[in-house]
């Protein structure tokens, strides 16, 4: 006898979807302005790559080409050295680096792929705050209306 998979998008979750409903701020969790950048300590100067504008981190993010929106995080100072990258990465804006652990991430993801659930976010660069918000979506059937 085989066993059907489930149709449950929360089963793989440890948070049930009770954790994420309304909204939620995450502070200085995003790329802005003022994210560290290394800099050169025989000359003093940051180099080249390290140097971004949000504007440019806000491009490079949402031209991720996905079905999920992406939002700009900071990369860290030893990522931007090891690699000579610029001083922001992508990542889906449900990402556990942004909502600070993987069991949010799981629950987040699920939602936003669920019908269930209205899942919004608003991204402000200049305060480095990601917020996110969900509702449950009002799951009345079409015949009930009849």
């Amino acid at each position: 006898m085989s066993e059907q998979p489930s149709n449950d998008p929360f089963e793989e979750c440890e948070l049930s979807p009770d954790a994420i409903l309304g909204t939620h701020t995450f502070e200085d969790v995003l790329f802005t302005d003022e994210t560290e950048t290394p800099v050169n300590v025989l000359t003093g100067e940051m180099p080249a790559h390290s140097q971004a504008s949000v504007d440019e981190a806000r491009a490079f993010a949402a031209g991720i080409d996905s079905d999920t929106p992406h939002i700009a995080l900071p990369a860290s100072v030893e990522a931007q050295i090891e690699t000579a990258s610029k001083p922001y990465t992508a990542a889906a804006f449900f990402h556990f680096k942004a909502t600070g652990s993987l069991k949010r991430h799981r629950v987040y993801h699920a939602a936003y792929n669920s019908d269930t659930f209205s899942v919004d976010f608003k991204a402000d660069y200049e305060s480095g705050d990601l917020t996110i918000s969900v509702e449950e979506e009002d799951c009345q059937s079409e015949f009930e209306n009849v």
